[in-house]
């Protein structure tokens, strides 16, 4: 009897909040979604030339003091040509496409590096007459320039895929901008309502205190992550929850699928979640996948997640304690054949782990522990009820790895 190391492709929750795939897009079964998503964000690289990193905190010491970190690459930025970078984009195009109902919406973030390149690309994607709207995302962070005018604003490309799009703005109401109607007159009509008047062209018009603003295409007023908001992962260009709810939730409704192609740090399946919307986002990058998953646990967000396991020898050491109605499993020790970079070595090398049932090849999570600000130290003995099938424990490493064990009597 003793635990032994078993290949495993994928994890559940059993609830259908959402699901998170590792691959890229155009490598991926898709089959089973087309025609079933009501919006797809994509966030692509920006062809900045760049490499973008996932700063990992590594053991309880980092996760208290941000000063032991490993750096680890998220994704690649760099590309030989326009051509190579407009043919991703491409790609991505094609499976939003496939997967947007008739009444879905496209949204497309790029910077203004190409952003004329992409307009034109998906112009003839989704024909022109699809495009909505171009939206600037303004924003105030990092230096100035002093050689031009400072480049503070992404582009957001919003296409819908048919003119029977689903849209309706009243789902993000924004606060009024007090210092836009200081020209107006302030008075009471006769219900005594507060409001502002203008008189142009002839005409008096009436805005009401109390009544919905809603914003424009220029959106000043979503911050960017600030260096210590406690949204920051560590995963480069990640983008506030406050932006995706408010690409969002004007073209969804509550249970319907929102997919992501690029999904980095998780932000849009964490947003999509916590506003009842199911989510469908994938990553190539192992990284990504893992982040996404530690925010999901964190948060109680239930997900099913399609990545397969390590098959290269690990070892861990791990003990059971069945009880009558629960086991408790205790996680003493891991290594992987490959030792981990900068001397790390055993539990510090873990940032997350699960237990669970092995039932079929799949991975039925129970209970979880993970390295946040807020838990440094990674919990050893997690317990679980007693159920039918093989005890399973799921462990994920700094690196993104994942190895997955089961009890075999």
């Amino acid at each position: 009897m003793s635990w032994q190391q078993i290949s495993c492709e994928k994890e559940t929750r059993q609830a259908p909040a959402g699901l998170i795939r590792l691959g890229s897009p155009d490598q991926l079964d898709w089959e089973p979604y087309l025609g079933k998503v009501s919006c797809v964000y994509i966030d692509p690289p920006f062809y900045t030339g760049e490499l973008f990193n996932f700063n990992q905190r590594v053991g309880e010491d980092g996760w208290k003091t941000g000063k032991r970190t490993l750096r680890l690459e998220a994704y690649s930025d760099r590309f030989e040509t326009r051509e190579a970078y407009l043919a991703l984009i491409r790609m991505l195009a094609a499976t939003a496409r496939k997967l947007l109902s008739d009444a879905g919406a496209l949204f497309v973030h790029v910077d203004t590096r190409e952003d004329a390149h992409v307009r034109l690309l998906l112009d003839d994607m989704f024909n022109e007459r699809n495009f909505v709207n171009q939206l600037i995302w303004a924003y105030q962070s990092g230096g100035r320039s002093l050689k031009h005018f400072s480049r503070k604003h992404d582009v957001i490309f919003f296409y819908r895929k048919t003119g029977k799009l689903h849209f309706d703005i009243t789902h993000v109401p924004i606060p009024r901008d007090e210092n836009r109607q200081n020209h107006m007159r302030r008075t009471v009509d006769e219900n005594g309502r507060p409001c502002r008047t203008i008189r142009s062209g002839g005409k008096t018009y009436v805005y009401y205190d109390d009544d919905p603003v809603y914003p424009s295409d220029v959106w000043a007023d979503v911050s960017h992550l600030q260096q210590k908001d406690p949204q920051r992962t560590g995963y480069d260009t990640q983008k506030p929850e406050s932006l995706l709810r408010r690409v969002l939730l004007p073209v969804t409704e509550p249970g319907d699928i929102v997919a992501d192609l690029c999904c980095g740090s998780g932000t849009t399946a964490v947003a999509a979640a916590l506003t009842g919307r199911r989510f469908l986002v994938s990553d190539s990058g192992k990284p990504a996948v893992s982040v996404t998953r530690k925010r999901l646990v964190s948060q109680g967000i239930p997900f099913d997640l399609e990545a397969p396991c390590e098959k290269t020898p690990a070892r861990a050491s791990l003990r059971q304690f069945p009880g009558i109605a629960y086991i408790d499993v205790c996680l003493d020790d891991f290594a992987p054949l490959a030792p981990w970079p900068d001397g790390i070595t055993g539990l510090d090398g873990v940032d997350q782990w699960s237990i669970g049932w092995l039932k079929d090849g799949v991975f039925l999570a129970q209970a979880d522990a993970a390295r946040t600000q807020k838990t440094p130290a990674l919990a050893r003995t997690l317990q679980m009820p007693l159920l039918s099938g093989a005890p399973a424990a799921l462990i994920t490493d700094i690196l993104g790895n994942r190895y997955c064990f089961v009890w075999r009597e």
